[in-house]
């Protein structure tokens, strides 16, 4: 019983603690500095076990036709290439400056389902940057495209 008791009162002090030097400012909170791995690694797992709780498991709404892949492009070109990258292939300066950074889709496509981008473009992704386009967009249009599903390579989401 005493154990139990001594292991409750370390963590509520290790609790207080951190609170407390986050309070003081003794975080740093600048965003133009590269996450230390330890950190990537944590928030990648966190974000992923929440989608995998969360996230409905909904298939793209839309068919993959050719004009319905020219609209997502020019959804994509106009609300996230300046995130994420234009069809230039360029990486965006603005999406690196981000803490953590936004992924490069154009360069580097999401390889998570298409049902975790889906969640991630409609609901957002907090202290990343990445809005939740929820309301901006339809849900037609909020859904995925097929670049967004890693089967080509092109477009958006979640945000590892």
């Amino acid at each position: 019983m005493r154990f139990l008791l001594g292991g409750v009162v370390v963590v509520v002090i290790l609790v207080i603690v951190g609170v407390g030097f986050a309070l003081l400012g003794f975080f740093p909170t600048n965003a133009n500095s590269t996450p230390p791995r330890f950190e990537q690694q944590i928030a990648t797992a966190a974000l992923d076990a929440s989608m995998e709780r969360r996230a409905p498991r909904l298939n793209n709404p839309i068919p993959p036709t050719d004009e319905n892949l020219i609209e997502g492009l020019k959804i994509y070109t106009m609300n996230c290439a300046l995130c994420h990258g234009g069809l230039d292939r360029q990486p965006s300066v603005l999406g690196k400056s981000l803490y953590p950074p936004s992924p490069s889709l154009i360069l580097d496509p999401l390889d998570d389902p298409e049902w975790h981008v889906f969640y991630a473009v409609r609901t957002g992704v907090r202290y990343t940057g990445m809005p939740s386009w929820e309301k901006v967009l339809s849900e037609g249009v909020a859904a995925p495209s097929e670049g967004e599903s890693g089967h080509e390579h092109h477009d958006h989401a979640n945000h590892k």
